[in-house]
């Protein structure tokens, strides 16, 4: 997701028009570890030759920001392709470590040429070069993560992670004992903003005394930079922490500190056993399922889709035995209020980190709101520099 894209993103996601389509088919089991797949499909490239036709003729590529092995964001999106692959038996290609420029324009290319007539790019940053595609390419369909801009066949999707962050915000709140819980944050832009005022509400719900402090790494994949991070949270009296960002870093931080730690994108208790007690994680083959079969079925149409808990898309993994107790039996309640919809995470009037407020009484913030989200909460310690 692009830096220098933050100040067009705060402007034009106000703009956008969110169609809220639910997903068909089976749900896939969420990924339990953090092993690379043991059998990939070749790579999207130069050299390679183009693939065999299916029965249903169709070929899907997929576009990555960061390695397969990542143990997150990527390795999320490369399950819900593994999971379509066996489930529907499509030919699928994929990228891995494509960066947000001109490069994914060939990457798209090079995908067509071998026979992909659809393709999921999967980062805010490709967006721009997914929309010069799409039109000079009309029979191919692309579908686009997190961004907001579409054409005739082009469109966006992403998940209302913001529910499951809240939830884990609850397990966090009820683990402190400093009060001090650390959060490892990639960049000042909504989606980031968004969660993160989630996770404090969740925090907030079970523990108003406890505060959420910020640190921003400006970088979606680095290891060493979001392990640092949460070093210097846990130095300041952090006791747990918890992330937007792709790797286990800062969980392996909170690990060798004997802190806990909330993980992100993916199960990663292998990576930091003794402090890892659930995570907020996608689930991109429920998505990819639906999509896949619409287009296989000449029914595909460029909606843009934004799901939540009762799609599957987006959940809160198992809470492990390093959880506080009465975790569970909290996650519970709240998860079934949101199921129902007797529980708006954006509900009510909510308290800013200024003073002010948002909402109002029996309200909910729009689609619009929570998409231009620039703003934290009462408990959050930090700031926002655009």
């Amino acid at each position: 997701m692009m830096k220098k894209s933050l100040s067009l993103l705060l402007a034009a996601m106000l703009l956008m028009m969110v169609a809220l389509t639910g997903c068909g088919g089976s749900e896939p089991a969420a990924s339990t570890d953090q092993s690379e797949p043991a059998e990939q499909t070749e790579q999207a490239d130069d050299t390679a030759a183009a693939p065999e036709a299916t029965e249903e003729g169709l070929t899907v590529g997929f576009v990555y920001v960061g390695p397969i092995g990542d143990g997150g964001y990527t390795y999320a999106h490369d399950q819900g392709r593994l999971y379509v692959e066996q489930e529907l038996g499509v030919k699928t290609l994929y990228k891995e470590s494509v960066p947000e420029g001109p490069e994914v324009e060939k990457v798209m290319r090079d995908m067509i040429d071998q026979g992909a007539t659809m393709i999921f790019a999967t980062s805010f940053g490709y967006m721009d070069y997914v929309e010069k595609i799409s039109k000079e390419f009309p029979e191919i369909k692309f579908l686009h993560c997190s961004g907001y801009k579409s054409t005739d066949n082009m469109n966006n999707y992403f998940g209302r992670m913001y529910e499951p962050r809240f939830l884990s915000g609850i397990v966090a709140g009820l683990k402190t004992e400093t009060n001090k819980i650390g959060y490892v944050a990639a960049f000042e832009i909504p989606e980031v903003v968004r969660g993160i005022n989630a996770f404090a509400l969740g925090v907030q719900a079970v523990n108003p005394d406890a505060e959420v402090d910020v640190r921003w790494t400006h970088t979606w994949y680095d290891p060493a930079k979001e392990k640092e991070a949460a070093k210097a949270l846990l130095d300041s009296g952090a006791d747990v922490i918890a992330q937007h960002q792709d790797t286990a870093g800062p969980q392996q931080a909170a690990e060798e500190a004997g802190a806990s730690a909330i993980g992100y994108n993916s199960i990663s208790e292998e990576k930091a056993p003794n402090a890892y007690m659930t995570a907020p994680i996608w689930n991109w083959g429920v998505y990819y399922k639906a999509q896949i079969e619409k287009a296989m079925n000449g029914e595909w149409t460029p909606e843009n889709y934004w799901g939540g808990m009762n799609d599957g898309v987006v959940q809160l993994a198992p809470i492990t035995a390093n959880g506080p107790e009465g975790a569970q039996e909290k996650v519970d309640e709240y998860a079934t209020k949101i199921a129902d919809g007797s529980f708006q995470v954006f509900g009510g009037v909510i308290e800013k980190q200024d003073g002010t407020t948002v909402g109002e009484e029996g309200g909910v913030l729009t689609d619009a709101d929570l998409l231009s989200m620039n703003y934290f909460v009462k408990n959050v310690v930090g700031s926002i520099e655009q």
